[in-house]
């Protein structure tokens, strides 16, 4: 294997975000059952987590599980969260010697009480000191879509100018941007999705607008750091121009 070195690459994207697609598929590939490419594509997050801490890059964030996943088989839904659960505790350790901060974002109403319990304690545990900056913030997105980060923030912004509906005039875009669930976070420079399917899938509509995409045909429990090297060597050659003229 090709010794890649994450230094060589210049214009490092400040967010990068991964859409982690085709564990499914590996599995099926190898006459495993769904769930083994979930607990397969545990070691691609690890991967992934190493790569961009060396590379340089402020913020990681993975899509894990929309609102819409809601809707697959329960014995399937009930295994994600388990695993979810254990890794978060399985990690968490690591991740705060490392100096990496971990966040989870999406609709925690629809979570167990006990793996909401886990993620407070690990974002507890992982929180930088004040002052101090962490190597890598690591972002999970789970019980997330777009449409339903969009809509709360509507709902929460209508509820705070319910007593000045013509302050509503003057709201601008980096005025909605706080009442979004990624209030804070820089909007994603590169979105990779796995698999080969090229489509957004609900996730982060409003953050995306001007961000590059890279479509992989590797399923996720395959995707290592060679792979996340390549898709920041494929970034360095982007321009980005935001809708203006370069």
């Amino acid at each position: 294997m090709k010794f890649w070195n994450m230094n060589e690459i210049k214009n490092i994207p400040e967010h990068v975000s991964i859409i982690m697609d085709g564990n499914g598929r590996w599995a099926r590939q190898r006459g495993l059952e769904r769930v083994s490419g979930h607990y397969n594509g545990v070691e691609s997050v690890r991967a992934c987590v190493e790569a961009a801490a060396e590379a340089g890059v402020r913020y990681l964030s993975l899509f894990a599980f929309s609102e819409e996943n809601w809707n697959r088989p329960e014995s399937e839904v009930s295994t994600l969260m388990s695993l979810m659960l254990k890794s978060i505790a399985d990690e968490i350790d690591s991740l705060a010697a490392k100096g990496v901060s971990f966040r989870v974002i999406g609709n925690l109403s629809r979570l167990d009480d006990n793996l909401v319990k886990v993620i407070k304690k690990a974002e507890r545990l992982t929180a930088p000191a004040s002052g101090k900056e962490p190597l890598l913030t690591l972002v999970v997105f789970l019980s997330y879509s777009g449409k339903w980060d969009i809509l709360q923030a509507a709902k929460r912004m209508a509820k705070e100018y319910a007593d000045d509906p013509a302050g509503l005039e003057s709201v601008g875009i980096e005025d909605f941007d706080r009442y979004l669930a990624t209030a804070g976070i820089p909007d994603p420079d590169l979105i990779i999705r796995t698999s080969g399917e090229e489509r957004i899938s609900n996730y982060l509509l409003w953050q995306a607008a001007y961000s590059e995409f890279l479509f992989v045909d590797t399923l996720w429990p395959d995707f290592r750091r060679e792979d996340f090297r390549a898709a920041l060597e494929e970034y360095s050659h982007r321009n980005r121009r935001y809708g203006k003229v370069k």
